[in-house]
C-alpha cells in the first residue's frame, strides 16, 4: 500500500479538539461574572443564616445585586453545604438551613416537646394535604364522620394548615390548604413530594388489599394558586372568621 493510501486512514489529531472546546468554555466563564456570583453566594448565605424563617427567592432577588443568577447562586451554596452538619434545603419557593438528616439525633435533647395530634387531627391533616383546596364538608364526606371545629383549630394553631379562600358554592364555605411550615416540618421540597400509594403501603399506612378502583389524589402543582371555583379571602371574610380585628368606623 502506498504512503498516500496510508495517509488517508490516519485519524484527525484528537488533541486539537479539546483546545477548541476549552477555549469555548473559557469564553463562557467571565471572571467578573464569576466573582459577582461568588459574592452573591456569600450574601445569600448571610441572609438565610440570619433569618428565623425560610427566605423566599423573591426576597433574595430584592436584596441581592441586580442581575444575579439566583438559580446558579443557590445551586453553588447548596453544594457547599451538601456534606456539612447543616444543609441548605428548599422549602416550597424558599430556602433555609437545616440540620443534616443523619445528625438529627443530636438535637433530640434540645427539641421542644410538641403536643401530639389526635388521630382525627392526623386524618384531617392528611386529607387537606392530598385533597387541597378542600372544605370542611368535603373533609367530612371523605372521612365519613363529622369533623369538629376544635380539630381544625388545632391544625391552624400548628400553622401547618391555613384558610386559603372561599368556595363559589352556596354558603361560600372556607377552603383549607397546607403551608410552607408543613413542608418544612415534614422535610418536603414541594407538596408533590408527598408519598405515593406504594410508599404508604411500604410504611404500613395503607392496606395491601386496596379496592381495585382505589387511586391516590394528585396534589396541586401550585398549592398557593386559587382554583377556578375559589375566591380570595377579603378583609370582610377575615373579620367574619376572627382573623382580623374589626375596623372601627368614626362617627
Amino acid at each position: 500500500m502506498s504512503e498516500r493510501a496510508n495517509a488517508s486512514v490516519i485519524p484527525f489529531k484528537v488533541e486539537d479538539e479539546p483546545e477548541d472546546e476549552m477555549a469555548e468554555e473559557g469564553s463562557l466563564e467571565n471572571p467578573a461574572e464569576r466573582l459577582q456570583l461568588s459574592e452573591a453566594v456569600r450574601m445569600a448565605e448571610a441572609i438565610i443564616f440570619a433569618s428565623a424563617e425560610p427566605v423566599s427567592e423573591k426576597q433574595l432577588v430584592a436584596r441581592l445585586p441586580e442581575g444575579v443568577n439566583i438559580t446558579a447562586a443557590m445551586a453553588d451554596l447548596q453544594e457547599i453545604y451538601a456534606k456539612r452538619g447543616v444543609n441548605l434545603v428548599r422549602v416550597g419557593d424558599a430556602w433555609a438551613f437545616r440540620t443534616a438528616g443523619d445528625l438529627a439525633f443530636l438535637m433530640s435533647r434540645d427539641s421542644v416537646q410538641q403536643r401530639k395530634l389526635s388521630r382525627a387531627a392526623l386524618e384531617v391533616l392528611a386529607i387537606i394535604a392530598y385533597h387541597q383546596p378542600v372544605t370542611r364538608a368535603e373533609i367530612e364526606d371523605i372521612r365519613g364522620v363529622e369533623t369538629s371545629k376544635g380539630t381544625l383549630d388545632t391544625l391552624l394553631e400548628t400553622e401547618w394548615v391555613r384558610m386559603r379562600g372561599r368556595r363559589r358554592t352556596p354558603g361560600r364555605p372556607v377552603t383549607y390548604g397546607t403551608t410552607d411550615a408543613f413542608l418544612d416540618h415534614f422535610a418536603l421540597e414541594e407538596i408533590r413530594d408527598l408519598p405515593g400509594m406504594e410508599e404508604l403501603k411500604g410504611a404500613g399506612l395503607l392496606s395491601t388489599r386496596m379496592p381495585a378502583n382505589f387511586s391516590m389524589p394528585v396534589p396541586p402543582a401550585d398549592p398557593d394558586a386559587l382554583t377556578e371555583d375559589e375566591d380570595a379571602l377579603t378583609d370582610i371574610d377575615l373579620e367574619e372568621l376572627g382573623l382580623l380585628t374589626p375596623r372601627v368606623t368614626e362617627e
